[in-house]
């Protein structure tokens, strides 16, 4: 091990299915061998996505432990990229670029009506776990200013009323998820 003394029920494969496994190391053959940091991200993504869009201590510590970094290596790049989540978040991550080039168009009453609109304040969820809103530093857009991203999508030149319609597509899409999960939960077993 290259620091501190790892806990050695914490494994990587203890944690993740194995096709993320598989993902990592896909992203870890990428590079020699001697070159055990640049997979850190591509890690990270992988281990979040597989525990509900966060991290925790315990799973930075498995992905230093099998890419056999040191854990602060892991942690640095965790606290460092706003697409990583050290707390629990909601399924939808609303990120409002804060920057200047926002800010002088108009970001903070976009972030306000988002606040006011999900009630919450930055940095929380809405209790139903749908939504978390985040402020984050440029996400080079600035021709496009005030932007968010949400669900891996940019939207520019943001106005209340696209972000109304940004969260009635959502809430849609939610809708839709639940209306087909009900179905498939509800339709009979077609066996003859």
């Amino acid at each position: 091990m290259t620091d501190l003394t790892y806990d050695n029920k914490l494994h990587l494969k203890n944690i993740v299915p194995p096709e993320a496994i598989a993902e990592v190391d896909h992203w870890i053959s990428k590079y020699p061998a001697e070159r055990k940091r640049p997979p850190i991200m591509a890690a990270l993504k992988v281990v979040q996505q597989h525990n509900g869009n966060y991290l925790t201590d315990e799973m930075m510590q498995a992905v230093a432990e099998y890419l056999d970094v040191p854990h602060i290596a892991v942690y640095e790049v965790a606290t460092f990229y706003t697409l990583f989540h050290l707390n629990k978040v909601g399924k939808h991550v609303i990120s409002v670029c804060n920057n200047i080039s926002c800010t002088l168009r108009g970001a903070n009453q976009i972030l306000q009506h988002l606040q006011n609109r999900l009630n919450i304040k930055v940095g929380e969820t809405t209790e139903d776990g749908l939504y978390t809103i985040q402020t984050v530093e440029c996400m080079a857009a600035c021709g496009g200013a005030p932007m968010l991203e949400v669900n891996k999508v940019y939207y520019e030149n943001l106005t209340e009323e696209k972000v109304d319609q940004i969260l009635s597509e959502i809430a849609q899409i939610e809708l839709n998820q639940s209306t087909e999960d009900k179905g498939e939960s509800n339709s009979p077993d077609s066996k003859e």
